[in-house]
C-alpha cells in the first residue's frame, strides 16, 4: 500500500549566489499549499560557501532556512555530509565540471545548473561518473518543468499543428551601450571569458531548450543535429550575439536559436514585438510570449481556425506563508521523485540530450572562434582545482 507521507528530498546547496538563493527559497516552499503537491517535499539540510563559513550562515539565514540548517566553508565539507541526498550545484558555469565532479565522486546525487558545462567531452565525463557511481544526475533547465513548457509538448505530440518543421527561439537582452561596450564590467560573468562569459552559455541555452524540447524530444528516432551558426564577439573574447541553425535533415525540420546582449528579445514589457518562441506545423502555429526562460502565456494559430487564435495563461504560484514563489520548484520535484522511484536520470531531460546540446554549443562556439582557459575546459578532475577550493 502507497504511503501516504511524501517523499522528502534532504539538499545540500553549493554556492551562495543569486541563482543559489532563488532556488534555496523555493525548495522552502510548502509543496502542498504553494502547487498542490503531496507526494514529495524537500529540506535544506546544508550549504556551502568557498569563500568562508560565515558567507554560507548569512546565505541560509537570508534565505530563512530552518535553524537545523549547516553552514559549511568548503565544497569538500558539503559534499562529505553523510544527511544529504543530493547536491545542487550553483556555481557559475565555469566551475560546473570540477564542483559537479566533486559531488559525484562522493556519491552524491546531483543537480547542476544549466549550461551543464563549458565543453562536451566535461558534459560526458560527468554522465559517466554518475553511471559508475550509480547516483541521480540531472542539468538544472528549470524551464522544461515548468507547466507550461509541459503543456506545449503534449499539445504538439496531440498534432493540433501538424508535423513541426521549424522553430524560432529567442532570449536577449538590451545592454548596449553608446560606446560600444555593454552594461557589463568585463569582470562580469556574462563576458567575462575566465568564467565562460558570453550570450550562449548564459542565455542561448534558454533558446536551444526550446528548440529541443519542441523538436528533438519529440523524436522517435534520434537524429544528429548538423548545426550552422554566426556569432559576434565582444572584446573580451566572449560571444555578445550568437545565432545557431539547427538541422534534422531526416525530420525536414530546422531549429533557429537566437541570443544577444545588445538587443531585447522585447522591444517593450508589453511583449508587443511578438512571441520570444514560434513554433510551426504544417496545421497551425504555437507562439510562446517571453521571456523564454519563464513563459507565462502561450497562443495556438490553426490553419483552419478562420484567424480565431487561442490564448492560455499561466501563473507562478506562491507559498501564502512565505509570500514567495519563482518557478524552480517544479525541477526540484522532478529530482525528488526521480530519487524516490530509483531513476537515474530525468525522462524530460535525460543524459543523452544535455549532452547534444552540448555539443551544439561547443560547435557553436568552435565556429566562431570563442575559446576560455585551459582551467575552466579540461575534463581532467581535480578535488584540488581553485575553482574546488576558491584558493588561486
Amino acid at each position: 500500500m502507497a504511503s501516504n507521507t511524501p517523499f522528502t528530498l534532504k539538499w545540500g546547496i553549493m554556492a551562495t549566489g543569486w541563482i543559489a538563493e532563488t532556488f534555496t527559497q523555493d525548495l522552502l516552499t510548502n509543496p502542498a499549499t504553494t502547487r498542490d503537491v503531496h507526494d514529495v517535499r524537500h529540506e535544506v539540510v546544508a550549504a556551502a560557501s568557498s569563500s568562508s563559513k560565515q558567507r554560507a550562515g548569512e546565505f541560509l539565514v537570508k534565505t530563512k532556512a530552518p535553524s537545523s540548517a549547516k553552514a559549511y566553508g568548503s565544497y569538500h565539507e558539503l559534499v562529505a555530509d553523510p544527511e544529504i541526498d543530493i547536491i545542487y550545484v550553483a556555481t557559475p558555469h565555469s566551475h560546473h565540471f570540477q564542483n559537479a565532479m566533486l559531488a559525484l565522486e562522493a556519491g552524491k546525487n546531483v543537480l547542476c545548473e544549466k549550461a551543464l558545462t563549458v565543453t562536451a567531452s566535461q558534459a560526458r565525463k560527468l554522465v559517466d561518473m554518475a553511471k559508475k557511481r550509480n547516483v541521480f544526475f540531472m542539468e538544472a533547465v528549470w524551464t522544461r518543468y515548468q507547466p507550461i513548457s509541459i503543456r506545449v509538448r503534449e499539445l504538439i505530440q496531440s498534432g493540433v499543428i501538424g508535423p513541426v518543421y521549424r522553430v524560432v527561439a529567442d532570449l536577449s537582452f538590451g545592454n548596449d551601450k553608446p560606446d560600444g561596450t555593454v552594461s557589463f564590467a568585463d569582470t562580469h560573468r556574462m563576458v567575462n571569458p575566465d568564467l565562460a562569459g558570453g550570450a550562449l552559455l548564459d542565455l542561448g541555452i534558454y533558446s536551444l531548450t526550446w528548440v529541443f524540447q519542441t523538436m528533438y524530444h519529440l523524436q522517435k528516432e534520434k537524429e544528429k543535429p548538423k548545426v550552422v551558426a554566426a556569432v559576434q564577439k565582444y572584446h573580451t573574447g566572449a560571444d555578445e550575439a550568437t545565432s545557431i541553425i539547427v538541422q534534422w535533415p531526416q525530420h525536414k525540420s530546422q531549429g533557429i536559436a537566437l541570443t544577444s546582449l545588445r538587443l531585447a528579445t522585447g522591444v517593450d514589457s508589453e511583449n508587443a514585438g511578438g512571441p520570444a518562441v514560434r513554433i510551426q506545423g504544417s496545421a497551425g502555429e504555437i507562439h510562446v510570449t517571453g521571456p523564454a526562460y519563464r513563459p507565462l502565456q502561450y497562443k495556438v494559430i490553426r490553419g483552419d481556425a478562420g484567424g480565431k487564435i487561442e490564448t492560455v495563461d499561466f501563473s507562478i504560484p506562491k507559498d501564502p506563508e512565505r509570500d514567495w514563489g519563482h518557478g524552480m520548484f517544479w525541477e526540484a520535484d522532478e529530482c525528488a521523485r526521480c530519487i524516490r522511484d530509483g531513476k537515474k536520470e530525468s525522462e524530460s531531460l535525460p543524459w543523452e540530450e544535455s549532452l547534444v546540446i552540448m555539443e551544439v554549443m561547443e560547435e557553436a562556439l568552435k565556429q566562431g572562434g570563442v575559446t576560455y582557459p585551459d582551467l575552466i575546459t579540461t575534463d581532467v578532475f581535480d578535488a584540488q582545482s581553485p575553482l574546488n577550493t576558491g584558493k588561486r
